[in-house]
Order: C-alpha cells, then structure tokens, then sequence
C-alpha cells in the first residue's frame, strides 16, 4: 500500500517542481487584449503582476559568467492614463527615476519617447532601453536591461537587441 501513496507523493513533487521553474515565453496579452506581443524563444517569463499597473517580466539567460552577476531582462509595463499629459507625466518622472540609478549616463539621441543610457548594476555596467507608447487610456513602457558587454559575446548581444526590437515594434 506504500507504493500508490509514494507513487502520488512523487507526482505532487514534480508537479511543484514544475510550476516553481519558469515556463518558456511565447505570446502574451495585457491590457485586456489591448496590448499584445510575442518573445522569442528561450526567454523565460519571471514576473506577471495583473492590476494597474500590470507587468510582465522576462529573463533573457545569458550563458556566460557575466549572466551570474547582471539579470538580463526585458519588461512590459502597462498602466491607465486619463490623457496625453497624463501619459507624458508617466515618462517624466520614469526618466527622473532613471537619473537616480547608481553611475547613470544618458545615451547619445535620448529623447523621451526612446531613453537609452547606461548605469552600474551589481557593478557591471548595463545597458538600458527604454521606449515609451501612449495607446487608448494606456501608458506602455518597454524596458529592456543588458550588460554592456556580456562574455555570451557579440551574437548573444545581438539577439538580445533583436528580441527587444521586434517586442517594440508590436507594441506600437
């Protein structure tokens, strides 16, 4: 009679096994439908807030030991807005608190729509890109944080980029 009872006890282990390992992203909707978009392959979903605001995070893993120190990661944050000042007082204060982050640099062609800059993560320094949409009643931010440089190399870098790009070219 041990046998079933063990049989079952190992079930409900590798079922929370499973739930506790982050599951491969692929498409995702927010915003009840409104915003929509897909991630590559292999990025790992590792935060879903529903709410307003309503967050999805994603870990793009990089292999090398630079992935040990800096989580690379892309986010989509979608909140409600009453209006385009609404919507333009959310990007300020998003690019004052970007000013405030330990060794910050802007980018070359900053501008509030588009922010890239660079800043110190657990002391590496890191890439940020941030873009910005004003959609329906919505104020949708895209964030996406790489190392500057990753021992993943070029191609790893690339992709990444890649990825980013192709989720903002469906959010906007």
């Amino acid at each position: 009679m041990d046998f079933p009872r063990t049989a079952l006890a190992a079930v409900v282990l590798a079922i929370g096994l499973l739930a506790a390992t982050p599951a491969p992203a692929a498409d995702v909707s927010m915003a009840n439908g409104s915003v929509s978009f897909s991630t590559p392959d292999g990025w790992m979903e590792i935060l879903e807030k529903d709410g307003d605001p309503e967050v999805r995070a994603f870990e793009v893993p990089d292999p090398s030991p630079t992935g040990q120190i800096v989580l690379a990661r892309v986010t989509v944050t979608v909140t409600q807005v009453a209006d385009l000042d609404a919507f333009r007082a959310y990007q300020s204060q998003a690019a004052a608190r970007a000013t405030t982050l330990t060794g910050y640099r802007a980018g070359a062609g900053s501008d509030p729509g588009d922010l890239s800059y660079t800043a110190q993560e657990s002391g590496v320094a890191s890439s940020y890109h941030e873009r910005y949409w004003f959609k329906g009643s919505y104020a949708i931010q895209l964030r996406c944080v790489r190392p500057q440089q990753s021992q993943a190399g070029a191609a790893w870098i690339t992709a990444f980029d890649r990825g980013c790009a192709a989720i903002a070219a469906r959010l906007q």
